[in-house]
């Protein structure tokens, strides 16, 4: 079995940007926030398209063609929110591999305005519309309460801390002036916003928004030929477990997270959990983070709550978490992964709104669907 650790540091990020804006943008169709974004990446890295032989991007050929490139390697890969930190790993591979010098990955999406956006798929054809539609599971927020609840009644997280994600999320976000929602709330606020289905609130909810990013890859011998610093790939991991939530196998805990992706990335990286500096947890809900942080191991099962609730993650926490403000104050577009990578990068290179002192290795998570997939990478600046 070939050795991942093979590849550690072989492969930079030395191109980051995200749309010129995020929020509502009724005025860009969703193939334009992907060239969008690819133009202030390419700008970033001093490159332009002639120099992009790797394409990565859900929307695959359709970016191909509207960009007017012709890439000798492309990675398709869909499924869900982690796909872009998916989308760097098998760049990682195929860069170390010789398939390609220069990838580009994109991602764009019309999230609340539904400008340029196929029909959604789903029916009665498909298991979900068979097994999970019949019982009132429908959107993501009836979908991701089934789990918590199950944690909830296991380990004894209440209400509060959920909420504690939230308002940490928020004092981040209220120091960042391109996030959404940058008003400060209280455990109180949240609890006490609207039900969408209990356990969670409107403000447990991550935002709907429209936006894109995108990302350039090279290798390490190239790296330093770039005008920003690069951002080394340390450790990454990738799994997928089901697509249904009833056929998740333990709704206490992120199994396909704890068992696969966590510890390949930390073996891949060689580092321990000393050396994060600093965390990007999707959170497409408050729990998410939760879980993520129990499965990565930086807690035991059932401490994720209290934890947050300490108010570790905030701004002067031990350990800073989301620090954009998240999917749940910054922007979420329905998949959120990118722009987890994306700050990422920003604190590692030390340019971001809320930066964070002394920030030298990051870890980034993601789910993909109702915890159906998901990713983790361990990213550096040394």
């Amino acid at each position: 079995m070939f050795d991942t650790r093979e590849l550690r540091h072989k492969v930079a990020i030395v191109g980051a940007a995200e749309t010129n804006e995020v929020g509502v943008l009724p005025n860009h169709s969703q193939l334009q926030l992907h060239a969008e974004a690819a133009f202030n990446a390419l700008d970033d890295a001093g490159l332009t398209l002639d120099d992009i032989d790797g394409y990565a991007g859900v929307q695959g050929a359709a970016v191909t063609e509207y960009l007017g490139i012709m890439p000798r390697w492309i990675d398709a890969t869909g499924v869900g929110g982690c796909s872009f930190l998916i989308h760097v790993s098998h760049a990682v591979a195929a860069i170390a591999a010789g398939y390609c010098s220069t990838v580009l990955i994109t991602h764009g999406e019309s999230g609340r305005s539904r400008v340029g956006v196929g029909a959604p798929s789903g029916g009665r054809g498909e298991p979900g519309g068979q097994f999970d539609a019949p019982f009132g599971v429908a959107g993501p927020p009836s979908r991701f309460s089934v789990p918590i609840a199950a944690h909830m009644a296991k380990y004894g997280t209440t209400e509060e801390h959920l909420a504690a994600v939230s308002v940490a999320t928020r004092q981040w976000a209220s120091r960042n002036p391109r996030a959404m929602m940058r008003e400060p709330i209280t455990v109180e606020d949240v609890i006490n916003s609207r039900l969408i289905a209990w356990p969670l609130h409107l403000l447990n909810c991550c935002l709907v928004t429209d936006g894109g990013g995108a990302l350039i890859l090279t290798s390490e011998d190239r790296a330093r030929d770039f005008p920003k610093p690069p951002i080394y790939v340390l450790g990454r991991g990738e799994s997928a477990q089901h697509q249904n939530i009833s056929q998740m196998r333990d709704l206490t805990g992120w199994s396909a997270a704890a068992e696969i992706t966590g510890p390949e990335a930390f073996r891949m990286a060689g580092v321990g959990h000393d050396a994060i500096d600093h965390l990007m947890l999707y959170d497409a809900f408050s729990h998410t983070p939760i879980y993520a942080l129990e499965a990565l191991g930086f807690v035991g099962p059932g401490e994720g709550g209290p934890w947050f609730a300490e108010m570790n993650s905030a701004p002067g926490g031990t350990l800073p978490v989301n620090t954009n403000g998240g999917g749940l104050s910054y922007t979420h577009t329905g998949m959120y992964g990118m722009f987890a990578i994306q700050e990422a990068v920003r604190q590692l290179r030390g340019e971001a709104a809320a930066q964070v002192d002394g920030v030298r290795t990051s870890l980034v998570h993601a789910p993909g669907g109702m915890f159906s997939a998901t990713a983790t990478l361990i990213l550096s600046n040394e």
